[in-house]
């Protein structure tokens, strides 16, 4: 083993992708609480996103021929690996406060680690990313550790 990550793979830890910027609007927040049928009249007026309302807020908008096999938009933030199949590895995430209208977050995402290891069914590359969310003027919102199997 520890021939599948190169040293141009690794030199990838500590790089960020470009930070985004969200701004969150009451009606987005209604349209989530209405489609995953929230129950609490906080969520369903908008006055504040249930925690999940972030996974879909952040993610990517692509034109259908952008998308990758599996319904997602292709990750150009993945260093050229000689294993191509990319799977969920989980996810821990850690909110500091509620997202409410009116918020202007800023997303962003760095390249934390990667690690080689051998699975039962061949070799697998691990990995993780660092996802920070802050409002515009720094206050922290969110932070996730993503982990990606490359396989």
């Amino acid at each position: 083993m520890g021939t599948l990550v190169s040293d141009e793979a690794k030199s990838w830890i500590g790089r960020s992708a470009p930070s985004w910027t969200i701004e969150i609007h009451r009606s987005d927040i209604v349209k989530y609480s209405i489609a995953t049928e929230q129950r609490l009249d906080k969520y369903r007026n908008g006055d504040e996103a249930p925690p999940l309302f972030l996974y879909g807020a952040l993610r990517v908008l692509a034109p259908i021929d952008e998308l990758g096999p599996d319904g997602l938009a292709l990750d150009a933030f993945l260093p050229d690996l000689p294993l191509k199949r990319v799977m969920a590895g989980g996810t821990k995430s850690h909110y500091h406060r509620t997202v409410k209208p009116g918020d202007v977050l800023v997303a962003t995402r760095t390249f934390s680690a990667i690690t080689e290891k051998q699975g039962s069914s061949g070799p697998l590359i691990f990995i993780e990313y660092e996802l920070n969310v802050t409002t515009d003027n720094g206050e922290p919102v969110m932070s996730e550790t993503l982990t990606r199997i490359v396989r």
